[in-house]
């Protein structure tokens, strides 16, 4: 049987490598990488909905409509109107809106587009990316937790995130789940990462660089495994090391050759597939670069 890494992981980084951000673990993977963050197109969500977890109250109005802009980013109200904003578009995960409340996307944009990260729009991050829109990123999220073998009204167990970017649904996942393994094949944006993670100090968050079509086997099995770029199929490492009960949720080309969000549970009769709305993402891809 295949031993898990120490929690925290203990790493090896030997004599060429830095030793990583305190409390924060940075391994490198060998071999080569996933694609990356990408953008999706999404209307609403869709009407196909699993077993929810706990339900959000609908958020209260606030007395003052704050403008994102300058030093009003730190404002929790701006975070309050982006909140209300995916409630009143289908996101009734009370978590998945708490951690959206509480962590700042401010953080992980670049400073010229700042005034714009609060607005349901999806934002360059550099070297050809994007970090999703909101909306997007909160319906993948509450999709991870819906499961119909899960049930879930605490945290998520341990997690795979493939395609870190510059962070941000790392830094969502490492608030709602225990453990997050989360893995980019761009070293640029593996670095970048690192320093937006670095002022959370979590934990519970591993930032990996390597092969995402490989999945991370030391850390599995994985109650959810979530990806921020479209493929042709799910790798089979990816199912591999989803453990009975689990979630993924990807976007995957369909036999039109368009991309829908994919969800597939794990059951103990087999894998069932979900087919959602359609989105865009970038190209899965091996390689690091």
């Amino acid at each position: 049987m295949k031993k898990r890494p120490a929690f925290p992981a203990q790493l090896d980084l030997g004599q060429d490598h830095p030793a990583p951000t305190p409390r924060m673990a940075v391994t490198r993977v060998q071999s080569s990488a996933q694609a990356t963050k990408g953008t999706t197109a999404l209307a609403k969500p869709a009407s196909v909905t699993p077993a929810r977890p706990a339900r959000a109250k609908a958020p209260a109005a606030t007395t003052v409509d704050v403008a994102p802009t300058g030093l009003g980013l730190d404002s929790a109200q701006v975070r309050g109107r982006m909140v209300r904003k995916l409630y009143e578009q289908g996101i009734e995960d009370a978590m998945v809106l708490k951690a959206m409340e509480t962590i700042e996307r401010h953080r992980f944009v670049d400073s010229a587009l700042v005034n714009q990260a609060y607005e349901d729009t999806s934002l360059p991050i550099g070297l050809g990316q994007t970090i999703s829109k909101p909306n997007v990123v909160a319906r993948m999220l509450a999709l991870l937790r819906q499961g119909r073998n899960l049930h879930i009204d605490g945290k998520l167990g341990r997690v795979l995130e493939i395609g870190t970017g510059c962070g941000y649904q790392a830094a969502l996942l490492s608030a709602m789940s225990k453990e997050v393994y989360s893995i980019e094949r761009l070293r640029g944006l593996h670095e970048k990462a690192r320093e937006n993670l670095r002022h959370l100090r979590a934990g519970n968050l591993h930032l990996l660089f390597g092969d995402g079509m490989l999945g991370y086997a030391q850390g599995a099995p994985y109650a959810g495994i979530i990806a921020a770029a479209g493929g042709e199929a799910v790798p089979d490492a990816w199912i591999d090391q989803l453990g009975v009960g689990g979630r993924l949720v990807a976007p995957l080309v369909t036999a039109q050759g368009q991309q829908a969000l994919l969800v597939l549970d794990k059951t103990p009769q087999g894998v069932q597939r979900q087919w959602l709305e359609a989105v865009h993402f970038v190209p899965l891809k091996s390689g690091v670069a």
